[in-house]
C-alpha cells in the first residue's frame, strides 16, 4: 500500500498578498451585499450594529486563536488536523467532514446563483448553461496550479474591496448632502436616532447573529491555506492584524450608511439596498455595476469553498479519514482526485435544490450553516487545548512567534459566544431545524469514527511510526 506521508506535498507557492486577499475577499461576499440589509430589518440599526460588533469580537478572538496554531503549525487543512491532535481525532474527523459537506454545498449553490444573475444581461439563455460554464471556469483554476488560483482569488478580492470603498465614500456624501439621492431629502442621522435603534427588542440580536456569522465566515481560509503560503510565520500574523481591521471597517461603516439612509422597514423590501443607493445617487449604469459586483462576490465565494473542501479532503486522506486517493497529487502538485470529488458533490448540492428542495437540500444547507459555528468552536477548542499541553511539555509562552493574549479567556469566551448563538437557534422556528439537522450530523459523524473507523485510523498512526522507526 503507499504511504501517503511518503508522496510529494503541497507547494508553498501563495505570496503575502495572496495570504492577505484570500482572507478579506473570503469575508466580503453575498453577508454583506444581500443579507446587511435584512440583518438591519430584522434587529433595527442598533441590533445590526451591536450584532456585527459582537460578531466582530467573536471573530478577532477565532483570528489570534488561529494565528497562534497555524503559526506554530503551518500545515493545509489547518484547523481539522489542530482538532484531531489536540482535542481528539473524532473531532477532528467530525469538523472536517462537517466543514466539506457544508463548503462543499455552498459551492454549488453559489453556482446557481451566479446563473441567476446573468440573467440580467441574458434573459433568455438557460441557467444551467451558465451554471456549466462557471463551473468549468473554477474548476480549470482550481486544477491548474494553487498560483492560480490565488491569482484569481486576488483580484476577485480586489474588485470587491473597492467596491465596499467606493459604496461607503458615496453613502457618507450622501447622508451629508454632499450628493443628492434622488427626491429623497438629506437624512444626516435623523434614522439613527435612539428610539429607533431596538424596535424588535435586544434578543433578536441573538436570534440574527447566525446570519453575522455566515456574513464573517471565510476568514478561517487563511488556515487552510497555511501550509502553501511563503513564509508562514510571518505572513499569517501580518494577515491576521489587516484582515480583521479591515473587515469590521467595512462592515460596520456599511451598517451605519445603510441605516442613516434607509429605514429598517425599507431595507427589508429591497433585494440589495447598495444597488438601490448607488442608483438614487445618480452613479450611471448602477445596476449593472452591482450585478457585476455580485457576480464576482458569488464567483469569489465558490472559488474559495472548492479550494477549502479540496485542501481538507486532501489532509484527511493522509490521516486515514478519508479514501486514500484523495491524498495524491496531480504533477502540477494539486489533489486533483480530491477537487474532482468536491466538484461532484457540489453538483449533487445543486441538483438536489431542484429535486430533494424539502429533504436533502435542508439538509445541506442546515450543515452549512452551522458547520462555521462549530468549526469557529473548534479552533477555539484546539488553541486551548494546544496551549495548555505546551506549557506542561516544558514550553513557555514567550517561545511562541505568535500567542493569543490573555489566554485562558479568549479561547473561553470564544467557546462561550458560540455556545449561546447555537442555544437562541433553538428558540428561533425558523432556524430551529437547521440547528437540529447540523448537531445530528456533527453526533452523527463522531458515532461513525468511534465504531467504524477509530481502530483502522489508529491502526495505520502505529505502522507509519514503526515504519519511520525503522527507517
Amino acid at each position: 500500500m503507499e504511504d501517503l506521508q511518503s508522496h510529494e506535498q503541497l507547494n508553498r507557492s501563495m505570496k503575502r498578498r495572496h495570504l492577505f486577499m484570500l482572507s478579506l475577499g473570503g469575508v466580503i461576499g453575498t453577508g454583506l451585499f444581500l443579507n446587511a440589509g435584512y440583518t438591519i430589518n430584522q434587529a433595527g440599526a442598533g441590533g445590526a450594529l451591536l450584532g456585527y460588533l459582537v460578531g466582530g469580537l467573536i471573530l478577532y478572538m477565532v483570528m489570534v486563536c488561529l494565528g497562534e496554531l497555524a503559526v506554530h503549525m503551518p500545515v493545509t487543512g489547518s484547523f481539522q488536523k489542530y482538532a484531531s491532535k489536540y482535542i481528539g481525532p473524532s473531532a477532528g474527523f467530525s469538523l472536517g467532514w462537517m466543514y466539506f459537506v457544508g463548503s462543499a454545498a455552498t459551492a454549488g449553490v453559489e453556482f446557481t446563483a451566479a446563473g441567476i444573475l446573468m440573467k440580467h444581461w441574458f434573459p433568455h439563455v438557460p441557467i444551467w448553461i451558465w451554471c456549466a460554464v462557471f463551473i468549468a471556469l473554477l474548476f480549470t483554476l482550481n486544477a491548474l496550479t494553487t498560483r492560480g488560483f490565488a491569482e484569481a482569488e486576488y483580484w476577485f478580492s480586489g474588485i470587491k474591496v473597492v467596491a465596499v470603498i467606493a459604496f461607503i465614500f458615496i453613502g457618507v456624501a450622501g447622508i451629508f448632502g454632499f450628493v443628492s439621492l434622488s427626491d429623497r431629502p438629506t437624512p444626516f442621522l435623523e434614522n439613527l436616532a435612539p428610539t429607533g435603534l431596538f424596535p424588535a427588542g435586544i434578543t433578536i440580536v441573538f436570534v440574527t447573529m447566525m446570519n453575522v456569522i455566515f456574513s464573517y465566515q471565510g476568514s478561517e481560509l487563511i488556515g487552510i491555506a497555511a501550509g502553501e503560503s511563503e513564509n508562514p510565520e510571518k505572513n499569517i500574523p501580518r494577515a491576521i492584524r489587516n484582515v480583521l481591521f479591515r473587515i469590521i471597517v467595512f462592515y460596520i461603516a456599511s451598517i451605519i450608511i445603510l441605516s442613516a439612509i434607509f429605514p429598517s422597514t425599507e431595507l427589508g423590501l429591497l433585494e440589495s439596498p447598495f444597488v438601490t443607493l448607488m442608483t438614487i445617487a445618480g452613479v450611471p449604469y448602477a445596476a449593472d455595476i452591482m450585478n457585476f459586483i455580485i457576480l464576482t462576490a458569488i464567483l469569489s465565494v465558490g472559488n474559495s469553498c472548492l479550494y477549502a473542501s479540496t485542501r481538507l479532503l486532501w489532509a484527511m486522506a493522509h490521516d486515514g479519514m478519508a479514501p486514500k486517493m484523495f491524498g495524491k497529487l496531480s504533477k502540477r502538485k494539486v489533489p486533483l482526485n480530491a477537487l474532482l470529488f468536491t466538484i461532484s458533490f457540489s453538483l449533487l448540492s445543486l441538483l438536489t435544490s431542484f429535486i430533494a428542495a424539502d429533504t436533502v437540500f435542508v439538509l445541506l444547507m442546515s450543515i452549512a450553516g452551522i458547520s462555521v459555528t462549530i468549526s469557529w468552536m473548534g479552533i477555539a477548542l484546539s488553541q486551548y487545548m494546544f496551549r495548555r499541553k505546551f506549557i506542561r511539555a516544558g514550553g513557555k509562552t514567550e517561545d511562541l512567534q505568535y500567542k493569543v493574549p490573555f489566554y485562558p479567556f479568549v479561547p473561553l469566551f470564544c467557546l462561550g459566544f458560540c455556545t449561546l448563538i447555537l442555544v437562541f437557534l433553538a428558540f428561533d422556528p425558523t432556524q430551529r431545524i437547521g440547528l437540529f439537522y447540523g448537531i445530528g450530523f456533527l453526533i452523527a459523524c463522531i458515532l461513525f469514527y468511534k465504531f467504524k473507523l477509530a481502530k483502522k485510523v489508529e491502526s495505520t498512526k502505529n505502522m507509519e511510526s514503526s515504519n519511520e522507526s525503522i527507517m
